[in-house]
């Protein structure tokens, strides 16, 4: 599953590069705005497991991916169940060994913890109004 996961978010990567150039690699045309300048390699966790991506570049730096944000390491989903186990009281090692347990990597309780607390700042601007103390009976 990893393998085709992996295979598939390749493929949509080189498509977004050629969209993005308008060209196919060694493509010549007049509608052509840049060109290719290698890849480079993206560790992308999610909940089969880590992922070793390439990520194209071309020559201007320009080029930034839709599949995820610059800096990104964990998919989005995979963070918003960190934060629904730290809402719901789940201790940090036991946060680290359920991420460990379904993304098959390694992660240290300071990592899950700074995870956490950085999703906490934004707490008040998050509508999350069925976890106020108001609510809960």
């Amino acid at each position: 599953m990893k393998a085709l996961a992996r295979e598939v978010l390749q493929e949509v990567l080189d498509a977004e590069m050629t969209d993005f150039l308008g060209a196919d690699r060694n493509e010549r045309n007049a509608e052509r705005t840049g060109y290719r300048a290698g890849y480079y390699s993206r560790g992308l966790v999610t909940r089969i497991g880590k992922l070793e991506l390439r990520v194209p570049r071309d020559r201007s730096g320009e080029f930034s991916t839709a599949l995820f944000e610059r800096y990104q390491r964990s998919e989005k989903a995979l963070v918003a169940a960190l934060a629904e186990m730290y809402v719901q009281g789940v201790s940090t090692r036991k946060v680290t060994a359920i991420t460990e347990e379904l993304c098959g990597t390694d992660f240290q309780r300071a990592a899950s913890a700074r995870s956490t607390k950085g999703w906490m700042k934004h707490w008040p601007a998050l509508p999350l109004g069925r976890w106020t103390r108001s609510t809960r009976t």
